[in-house]
Parts: structure tokens; C-alpha cells; sequence
């Protein structure tokens, strides 16, 4: 990615030193624009967390990788619960911001180049609709089968989505129906996001509800044991494998 690209980055690096006016701009391909909930969020302190990514820390366990790690907010929570936590991000801006708050273990990597090469892990965190960075079905079981190679054998996968059809926008209704035209899910969306005069490229960003992404589950070997529900649509899911040892869970968080 180079440096113009990194929008995301960009506006991260300016919060952290001290910067208020940062609105991250997220541009869909039909032309629809919308607003982030931006920097802010991607700062939030515990306390300040959705109730369900509270509840849903409570798995984590092990040693664990933090997908789309951002700015560092879970990983930097669990970091100092003692979990031995490694944080890889596609904005190189923002695996700095990490390493300037503290976080010990982060890598620029996107999510398409995860492997066994970063070691075994026993939990992998896709928190803020981490589960969209798969991009499209096909990648989605591509990597799910890889995840299960460089996971212990009761291995979790703590991803958080948003159910595209919990939506009353007429906007967002006919881009659905764009979508399937186009042979693709209904919130299967291409977007790029703007900071200043920092913009990505365009990527594919995946949105589901509970029953697509138990369906897109299905031979990975994997399972959706249940889901944290919240009234906006969005929810994270606890997956886990479908063939499991037997030996005592590892630490929980608190």
C-alpha cells in the first residue's frame, strides 16, 4: 500500500496526535457516501465497548491473532489482560499507531497473506465487522480452511458482522437488489475509504447475516456455535472447530 493510499492509517496517526477533525469517509460503488463512527471508535477504552464485544472477549483464550487490528484497541485490551496477542493489519500508518501505543507484536499483512508462518494460535479475533475483510464468498472458505491449519484443535474464531438486511435505507435495499443482479451476495459491497486527500483502493467488503455465514461455513470445518446479537443488525459470532480435542481451555479474559 503506498503512503496516499492509506486513508485509514492517515486519520489513526492524526487522532493519536491530536487531531479532532477526522471523519473517515466510506464511498460505495453505486456513488453512495456515507460517515464512519471514525477514529473515536477505533480508540474506544473498554468501558466504552458495545455490550456485545464484551460479552464476546470473554472467549478469547490462548495465544491469539487480532485480524484487522487497526489502531490496536483489542489487541492493546487483551495485551494487558496477558494474553500473548500478535495484531496484523493492511495499513502499515495504522501497525504503527499500534507499536506507538505499546502493542509488542504487529505486522503489516492483509488478510490474504495470514499463514502458519506467524505460529499456531488458539483464538482469532475479527472484531469491527472483521468478517467483512474476507471480501467475497470463495475467499471466505479459501481462508476458513487455512485458519484451520494454524489453529490449535479447539481453536475459536471470534468474527463480527452486520446483517445487511436489518435495514430500512432505500438506498442500501437497491444496491441488494444491484448486487444480485450482478451474480454477487447482496452485501457483498465495493468500497473505497477517503481521508483528506488519502484514498484506498477499491476493495470488496463482506456483510452477512447469521444464516449466510453459517451456510458459508459449511466444509471449512468449521461451526457457528452462537451468536451475540445487538438491535442494529450487527453481531458477533462464536465459531469453532468441528472436530475438537479434548484438553482443558486455556485462560479466559476478563
Amino acid at each position: 500500500m503506498k503512503s496516499y493510499q492509506d486513508a485509514y492509517g492517515r486519520q489513526v496517526f492524526d487522532y493519536l496526535n491530536g487531531r479532532k477533525d477526522v471523519a473517515e469517509i466510506v464511498e460505495r460503488d453505486d456513488g453512495f457516501f456515507g460517515v464512519s463512527a471514525g477514529a473515536k471508535y477505533y480508540f474506544a477504552p473498554y468501558r466504552e465497548w458495545h455490550g456485545r464485544e464484551k460479552k464476546a472477549i470473554r472467549y478469547v483464550r490462548g495465544r491469539v491473532l487480532d485480524i484487522g487490528c487497526g489502531a490496536g484497541r483489542v489487541s492493546l485490551y487483551l495485551q494487558k489482560k496477558g494474553f500473548d496477542v500478535t495484531g496484523v493489519d493492511a495499513s502499515p500508518l495504522g501497525v504503527r499507531v499500534c507499536k506507538m501505543r505499546g502493542l509488542r507484536k504487529a505486522s503489516v499483512l492483509p488478510i490474504t497473506k495470514v499463514s502458519f508462518k506467524l505460529g499456531k494460535f488458539d483464538t482469532l479475533t475479527m472484531f469491527g465487522n472483521g468478517f467483512g475483510l474476507f471480501g467475497n464468498p470463495k475467499r471466505a472458505k479459501w481462508m476458513l480452511k487455512r485458519f484451520y491449519k494454524m489453529t490449535t484443535n479447539d481453536a475459536r474464531i471470534i468474527a463480527e458482522s452486520l446483517d445487511p438486511y436489518k435495514t430500512d435505507h432505500p438506498d442500501h435495499r437497491i444496491y441488494h437488489n444491484y448486487n444480485k443482479r450482478r451474480g454477487r451476495m447482496a452485501g457483498q459491497v465495493r468500497i473505497r475509504v477517503r481521508y483528506r486527500r488519502y484514498v484506498t483502493p477499491w476493495f470488496d467488503y463482506l456483510l452477512v447475516s447469521p444464516q449466510e455465514m453459517r451456510s458459508m461455513l459449511k466444509g471449512t470445518e468449521w461451526e457457528m456455535k452462537h451468536t451475540l446479537n445487538s438491535p442494529s443488525g450487527a453481531y458477533i459470532a462464536i465459531i469453532e472447530k468441528t472436530r475438537r480435542s479434548t484438553r482443558p481451555h486455556g485462560e479466559r479474559a476478563e
